[in-house]
């Protein structure tokens, strides 16, 4: 079988790396047991990273709209060069509120 798609930059998730499963309409803001989504863990790292809650309830409920992202793209073009096992350091807050 092969391995899941990212929606956030494309790339294979190997089985043997770290994913997370992402909620299109995060859980505080009404979507718990709504649609999800699976990413890699980095990928879903710099959304949390990047948007509130709030914001991703509001404007950025579809991988699209993610991908869109300003910020989102720059990273997707940045991490698209990268293996699809690749991990790095990411930031441990939220940098932008």
């Amino acid at each position: 079988m092969p391995d899941p798609i990212c929606p956030l930059c494309h790339r294979p998730i190997p089985h043997d790396v770290k994913q997370s499963v992402h909620h299109l309409v995060p859980k505080l803001k009404g979507g718990k047991g709504g649609p999800t989504v699976l990413l890699h863990h980095i990928c879903h790292r710099e959304i949390h990273a990047t948007l509130t809650e709030a914001e991703l309830a509001r404007d950025f409920a579809t991988p699209e709209a993610l991908r869109a992202h300003p910020r989102l793209a720059k990273f997707i073009a940045w991490v698209a060069r990268r293996p699809p096992g690749f991990q790095s350091k990411i930031p441990g807050r939220m940098r932008k509120r």
